[in-house]
């Protein structure tokens, strides 16, 4: 789904926790190497983790596989606020499957397809994270992009989880944060479609050129940029609406609410998480370059904030 010593990956979580709680009882269920990482599957005070060459992806409680998962995981029910009527949805990146499991319980309308490029996750997700396939559940073995060109449905909203890995640390692939890239992917959403797009970087500091990179290239394409940052970990989820609509904190909850009372959204924590919304951008956006299929330097932002 995505591809640290100190935790790098989907989700950063700090130096305090180590390496994957190492120090922290564990038993290793399943390993594997295939094409793209070393993974591994692992059991530890009660939650299994995927892990993909060292780091952690997924998080799963084993009592409540609806629960354990990483903070930011939540932010992907945000496209709700823009589009109240998701009947469709693209997640690029599968990993254990926490944002298929979140949707699948709680959106029952709703149909969710996943590009992921390699397979032995997609195994892994089935025979270790509970992933069902289903005319609900469909999986696209294959790259997001490739996906996205190949299709014709339109979609409500677009998912993007995907990270791969390199001595630096993770990183976006190139070709996922590119201005080509998102005018695909809006050209793939129907008239309120919505892309959520996972980030790692903070506002300022470490990472701060990605995410103001990630932000500029979706603001060349997207009319509205909003964003939704992670209180424990630092991951910046990144809402890009094809509306020209503008909207405010004091809109956005009032729309969390009409949704939760009309039962629209039945997911407990809506409301507490909308009130991470962010509508200004981030304060280096006059130094930060829109991306390019030809001026993608995703891996010198790495070299500059990645120490």
């Amino acid at each position: 789904m995505k591809s640290g010593a100190i935790i790098l990956c989907a989700v950063w979580i700090g130096a305090g926790c180590g390496r994957c709680h190492a120090q922290a009882a564990q038993r290793v269920v399943f390993e594997a190497t295939s094409p793209y990482h070393h993974i591994q599957v692992i059991d530890q005070q009660g939650l299994r983790v995927l892990s993909f060459d060292g780091s952690m992806e997924t998080r799963m409680s084993l009592r409540d596989p609806l629960t354990g998962h990483f903070e930011y995981i939540e932010f992907f029910h945000m496209p709700w606020l823009w589009n109240s009527n998701l009947t469709n949805v693209l997640m690029v990146g599968l990993g254990g499957a926490s944002v298929q499991r979140a949707y699948e319980h709680y959106y029952p309308q709703t149909t969710i397809d996943t590009a992921e490029i390699d397979s032995t996750v997609v195994r892994i997700a089935r025979e270790h994270f509970g992933y069902k396939e289903s005319s609900r559940q469909r999986v696209h073995v294959m790259d997001g992009r490739v996906y996205l060109r190949r299709t014709e449905t339109k979609f409500d909203a677009i998912i993007m989880d995907a990270y791969a890995k390199n001595r630096y640390g993770s990183f976006i692939p190139y070709h996922l944060a590119t201005k080509e890239f998102f005018e695909m992917a809006r050209e793939r959403l129907t008239t309120n479609g919505v892309v959520a797009y996972n980030v790692i970087g903070a506002f300022q500091g470490w990472r701060a050129d990605i995410l103001g990179s990630v932000y500029t290239t979706m603001k060349s394409v997207f009319p509205n940029v909003y964003l939704f940052p992670a209180k424990e970990t630092l991951n910046v989820v990144i809402i890009g609406t094809k509306s020209p609509e503008k909207t405010d904190f004091n809109e956005v909850q009032r729309r969390a609410n009409a949704l939760v009372q009309a039962r629209r959204v039945t997911w407990p924590a809506f409301r507490s998480r909308v009130s991470s919304f962010r509508a200004d951008p981030p304060v280096n956006l006059h130094l930060s370059p829109v991306l390019s299929d030809d001026f993608a330097p995703v891996d010198g932002l790495l070299r500059k904030t990645g120490k």
